[in-house]
């Protein structure tokens, strides 16, 4: 059972994912206990941000080289990323923000593997013993935690649906 929340971290992590990790953290919460859940998920999550670096990096750095406008989002967002780096990574990894404009920017600014997967499981490990915790102590019943996959999945299938209807 904790190999199989190992590969869910790791596929919920990994590149989009397009599957929610918080009903299943939960639940694994209540099984295997707080610490084995978060311990396990965390190291999923960080094995899958080893792959997306050395995949995305490559790809995405040579965009740093490119111009960018003064004004706008785009300059907005790298301006306040490379000014704290690694405390903008550990802080959206702990909290709801998404975190993957966040680990484009890391990729892009070729941010060290090592600096990267520290700030990931920093900001991992809290939120998955907050979640842990909760399904250890808030007994949920599983159809509610059913659900929750299913609302927190729906914008992904939404995503997926309309690129289907539009080939």
């Amino acid at each position: 059972m904790p190999l199989a929340l190992f590969f869910y971290a790791f596929l919920s992590s990994v590149a989009l994912s397009i599957v929610p990790h918080e009903p299943i953290i939960i639940w694994y919460g209540s099984v295997i206990g707080v610490w084995a859940t978060a311990v396990i998920a965390t190291l999923g999550t960080v094995a899958a941000g080893v792959g997306d670096h050395r995949a995305f990096v490559p790809v995405l750095s040579p965009l740093a080289t490119k111009p960018v406008p003064a004004q706008g989002p785009v300059a907005w967002m790298r301006r306040r990323f490379t000014s704290a780096p690694f405390a903008i990574l550990a802080v959206s990894g702990l909290t709801p923000l998404p975190f993957y404009p966040f680990k484009i920017a890391a990729f892009t600014e070729r941010y060290p593997l090592g600096r990267y997967l520290a700030a990931l499981a920093l900001g991992r490990l809290p939120r998955y013993l907050l979640l842990a915790w909760l399904g250890a102590v808030v007994r949920i019943p599983a159809w509610i935690l059913i659900a929750l996959f299913l609302v927190l999945l729906t914008p992904s299938l939404r995503l997926l649906w309309k690129r289907q209807s539009a080939r």
